[in-house]
């Protein structure tokens, strides 16, 4: 390792070192409103609220010190980047109880896809719950009520979107071949474009689109699914999955610029996520972390610790020691202390296009 390899893995840790304990050092007085749409990788508890499912403990130990709704133990990527701004966390739209949405709300919800397009709760309804979120809270605003958000609040807002993952995940899971899951690529993308520009014909012109990890390293995924060596790359990672993600990322990024170029007065951030993930699993060591391709919450123990039977916060299922560092929580999900990573390197700007600090939708 050279000298300045050395230097970056310094800067990244005192990154994380400061996201861990003492996430609020943003120079941001004035943060941006945040409407998040996707799935659980962002889900702050909208399953719980929209359904009532109970996700138990373990998950939400580390930091809350209870469930949360949270499919972790602790923060999420959303998370440890509105604390980079000095923002509340994002209560789930669907929670009735505890917020008055003053910051903006979360509308992701576990299991979400873009497809079926009016299956609860695909993306196509989250934008759908959001306008209705938005007309509403302008007929409050008219009718006197105050401390809610107003048209011009609505139109400097930021729009994060994460989703994708179940729609390759779900199509795989169906038996579906790799040609059949790659012709869904376009579909699925076009999802995204609709309702971005919905949200654009809604005044929004802030938006922040996360891309999907690499789900042939999930220990779900290479637990689940039957294999050989010759199917996995040299980080133990199943290949067709991983090139999937692949293709729909490199779709993802071109219809961002796409829509740059196609809609004036925008600004549309695409994020790296998978180069992040598979980096830190390629290179667990070199930051810290045993076993990348083994949940610590879950069953069945090595080499992956998964079992559908009994899933992290099911009767059965074990739990790593907390003193440990491990990349994936249940098998599909990851640690805070990963989400901590990603997060530090999207703070970085050297994996978002174009290259723009988080802090820049500071008003």
């Amino acid at each position: 390792m050279n000298f300045s390899t050395v230097n970056n893995f310094i800067a990244i840790f005192i990154c994380i070192f400061l996201l861990m304990s003492n996430p609020v050092h943003s120079l941001c007085k004035n943060p941006p409103i945040i409407f998040n749409f996707g799935d659980s990788n962002s889900d702050t508890g909208g399953l719980v609220a929209g359904l009532g499912l109970p996700i138990n403990f373990p998950n939400g130990r580390t930091f809350f010190s209870r469930s949360t709704g949270r499919l972790c133990d602790g923060r999420l990527i959303v998370d440890f980047l509105c604390q980079s701004i000095n923002t509340s966390l994002l209560n789930p739209y669907l929670d009735s109880l505890g917020s008055t949405f003053s910051n903006g709300a979360n509308f992701a919800v576990a299991g979400s896809a873009t497809l079926p397009k009016y299956v609860a709760f695909s993306l196509n309804i989250q934008v759908l719950q959001f306008l209705h979120f938005k007309n509403r809270s302008a007929e409050l605003v008219a009718a006197g009520f105050g401390h809610l958000i107003g048209d011009a609040s609505f139109n400097d807002a930021l729009y994060a979107i994460d989703i994708g993952q179940n729609d390759l995940a779900g199509s795989f899971a169906k038996n579906l071949s790799y040609v059949r899951v790659v012709k869904k690529i376009p579909i699925i993308l076009q999802e995204i474009k609709i309702a971005i520009k919905e949200i654009y014909s809604q005044g929004g012109r802030k938006f922040w689109v996360h891309n999907t990890g690499p789900l042939g390293c999930l220990p779900q995924k290479l637990a689940q699914v039957k294999h050989t060596s010759n199917d996995l790359d040299p980080f133990g990672c199943i290949s067709s999955y991983n090139a999937v993600a692949n293709l729909f990322n490199g779709g993802l990024r071109h219809l961002c610029q796409e829509l740059r170029s196609e809609i004036k007065d925008v600004t549309i951030v695409y994020v790296d996520i998978y180069a992040i993930k598979y980096d830190l699993i390629a290179n667990s060591s070199k930051y810290g972390f045993s076993s990348p391709l083994m949940a610590c919450c879950g069953s069945g123990g090595p080499p992956f610790n998964y079992d559908s039977r009994a899933t992290c916060g099911q009767p059965r299922c074990q739990v790593c020691d907390q003193k440990l560092q491990i990349v994936s929580w249940d098998g599909v999900h990851y640690t805070e202390a990963a989400n901590a990573i990603v997060a530090s390197k999207i703070l970085s700007t050297d994996y978002t296009t174009p290259q723009v600090t988080f802090d820049f939708f500071c008003n």
